[in-house]
């Protein structure tokens, strides 16, 4: 046993992180209790916008908007359901889906799937051929990612108005959105800054929060045209799929929402039962619903993601975004890194991206040239072994 020194005090062992709080297929409002499925759909159904959050990758979470978005439909048939995995330009391709013009994989390939989201389309197929099913009309909700990348960098203000694809200026954030995003900027953002904490006037971290609020901003700004758009003499229930961080605790979108004039919002969001409790607060949604914590599906290919956002640009793939506790991520490749080569071959286009990693080995290397500000710099992405 390790010996206590004189004088000291033994240290108090860690408190079990209490989890469970949201037992599997149950609803509970935080803050209050347990409260029924028909409680909660009867009155989100009454709401304009019914926002429906999720993690990307979890399977169970996009099986569980399915079921609300057929619960929803059941009480507001007059629908259309907004995608945030889609930017404006591909519009029509939603269009003729919806109509029934296209194959999976002709759908797909014309709103470039790879290029514009890049997460396994199977997890949203269901998503798209319950719209197709029911002639709900799907809206893209978000915008280039290019746009995004110039507001972060330059400002609002800094883009000439003829590229900003309509949109208003966001919203201010408020003070609660700002203490919610630092510790997460402070994180993931900025491992390579030593000169200090990180105040909330930092110019990269107010860039980072514009860009956020751009997003945010895009998303409300077509939810609310989908509302006020439609040809017909009641209002369609507009519901938002996208990721959880836009929704939670009206920070994003309702936020955006409220100040364009549409304060009818409702936020529903999947609650993995493995998260600790002390994370369900009052106002984090409106209410939240039990659902099994993210697996690796055994039926996938034998490839894994990187793990970042990205476009074409400046020689190579320009990072947007790196996602949690992604191989990028442990590999310190950050945002607004060029990766120039992988495995020695340049990046031409996207597919060259998307085919060399789905290509490479589990439990391998790829070495990757990556542009940081201007100094070149090598990088290992070490792949993990899957597990049987």
């Amino acid at each position: 046993l390790a010996q206590i020194k004189p004088g000291s005090k033994p240290e108090k062992p860690a408190e079990p992180v209490q989890t469970n709080c949201v037992p599997l297929g149950s609803w509970v409002v935080p803050g209050s209790g347990h409260v029924t499925n028909h409680n909660v759909i009867s009155s989100a159904a009454k709401n304009s916008v019914v926002l429906l959050g999720e993690t990307h990758v979890n399977a169970d979470h996009h099986r569980w908007q399915l079921q609300t978005l057929a619960a929803l439909y059941a009480e507001r048939p007059n629908m259309v359901i907004g995608f945030e995995m889609f930017p404006r330009r591909v519009q029509a391709v939603l269009d003729r889906w919806v109509a029934g013009e296209f194959t999976e994989q002709a759908f797909l390939r014309e709103v470039g799937w790879g290029r514009v989201w890049n997460t396994d389309a199977n997890l949203y197929l269901p998503l798209f051929h319950f719209a197709r099913m029911n002639n709900i009309p799907m809206v893209a909700l978000n915008i280039e990612t290019r746009l995004r990348r110039l507001v972060s960098e330059k400002g609002f203000n800094g883009v000439p108005v003829e590229e900003r694809e309509g949109l208003t200026r966001p919203a201010e954030p408020s003070q609660a959105y700002l203490d919610y995003l630092l510790p997460i900027y402070k994180q993931h953002d900025r491992k390579d800054k030593k000169n200090g904490d990180i105040s909330y006037d930092d110019p990269d971290f107010r860039r980072f929060i514009g860009g956020q609020q751009l997003w945010d901003r895009a998303m409300a700004e077509m939810l609310k045209k989908a509302l006020t758009d439609s040809a017909q003499a009641e209002q369609p229930l507009a519901v938002g799929i996208m990721g959880s961080g836009h929704v939670l605790h009206g920070f994003g979108v309702p936020h955006q929402l409220n100040d364009l004039g549409v304060e009818a919002v409702s936020s529903l969001l999947p609650w993995d039962n493995n998260r600790s409790c002390k994370q369900l607060v009052a106002g984090v949604a409106d209410a939240v619903f039990g659902v099994l914590p993210h697996v690796s599906n055994p039926f996938k290919p034998d490839y894994q993601r990187l793990g970042i956002r990205f476009e074409m640009g400046d020689g190579g793939a320009l990072v947007l975004q790196v996602e949690k506790d992604s191989i990028a991520e442990q590999s310190n490749i950050q945002g607004a890194d060029i990766i120039l080569e992988m495995a020695g071959q340049p990046l031409k286009n996207t597919e060259d991206v998307i085919a060399i990693v789905k290509r490479h080995a589990s439990g391998t290397w790829l070495p990757l040239k990556v542009k940081r500000g201007k100094k070149e710099i090598e990088i290992i992405a070490k792949f993990p072994a899957l597990k049987n």
